[in-house]
């Protein structure tokens, strides 16, 4: 698992300067790559990079603006390939203290670039986050395609049932012709 201690990039909000803004850029180097990408289930992770700034937004608010740039491979979901994938995903999060944090199990945020302010800004969790939901959820090899199921193409065009065609009669007891 990747902590803030392997990569400790955590900015304290209180050492902040609101008259400028705080530049970053996160190159994470060859052994945290590998730990994130058996982390995520990744073949393998050759480039990460993250850089952007951080400012302040109005009298008590952040705001990020950075762009997450990686190099993934993952298995092909129908061949098991390798399948080799740039990304390039441009991050924007704002940090208000107005925002509560979310409690439960399951939780639905109204608005996914407002995030609670704590005391820190943890720039590898928000990277690692933005890396997550960038990554292509079904990878696809060059010409990898599912087998056709002709059978069920088949029948699903001949197939003239009617499930509830006597329904009625049932519900009713008898034949409404009345």
């Amino acid at each position: 698992m990747i902590t803030p201690e392997s990569h400790p990039q955590r900015l304290r909000v209180a050492h902040l300067n609101p008259n400028a803004p705080t530049t970053f850029h996160l190159r994470p180097d060859e052994g945290v790559r590998e730990a994130l990408a058996a982390e995520l289930g990744l073949d393998a992770l050759t480039r990460l990079d993250f850089r952007g700034t951080l400012r302040a937004h109005g009298t008590d608010s952040w705001l990020l603006t950075a762009t997450l740039a990686a190099r993934v491979t993952q298995p092909c979901v129908i061949t098991l390939k390798p399948v080799r994938t740039d990304i390039s995903e441009p991050v924007r999060i704002q940090f208000s203290p107005h925002v509560a944090a979310p409690e439960g199990d399951e939780i639905e945020m109204p608005d996914e670039t407002l995030e609670p302010l704590g005391n820190f800004i943890d720039l590898t969790a928000i990277m690692v986050e933005a890396l997550s939901l960038a990554l292509p959820a079904y990878p696809r090899a060059e010409g990898a395609s599912l087998p056709q199921a002709a059978a069920a193409d088949d029948d699903a065009a001949g197939d003239t049932r009617r499930p509830f065609a006597g329904l009625d009669k049932l519900l009713g007891g008898k034949d409404r012709e009345s």
